[in-house]
């Protein structure tokens, strides 16, 4: 003897109901499981070390002071000495365009790279 579908509907809607569970019958994805989940972003925010004041950071909060207090940020320095040498090779970034007639001179071409023409010995 089989029982009806809507009476086994109404029974899993009061079970879910006890149990504080969702009723979904058609078994759709509706993303609860990830929702019922506990929340990692606080577990994360812990894990990392909380970041520390910077030469910049510095530099802005007191920048009302005089040039006297001159500061030294490494990593500026670095960062710099390493654009120098890039562009003194020739792999720096290309130079702004100062107008806008500059800047749609070359907007619509592509710049095709010329093949090397071999000349062939008879």
């Amino acid at each position: 003897m089989s029982v009806p579908r809507a009476r086994l509907l109404d029974l899993m809607k009061v079970q879910c109901r006890i149990f504080s569970q969702t009723f979904n019958p058609e078994g759709l994805r509706t993303g609860n499981r990830v929702l019922r989940q506990r929340l990692r972003g606080p577990n994360i925010a812990q894990y990392y070390p909380r970041r520390l004041a910077t030469v910049k950071d510095l530099r802005k909060a007191f920048k009302h002071f005089p040039e006297e207090m001159d500061t030294w940020d490494e990593e500026e320095e670095e960062r710099l000495d390493h654009i120098a040498l890039a562009k003194q090779r020739g792999k720096g970034a290309p130079k702004k365009k100062r107008t806008a007639d500059e800047s749609k001179k070359n907007k619509g071409k592509k710049r095709l790279a010329a093949a090397p023409t071999v000349a062939l010995k008879p």
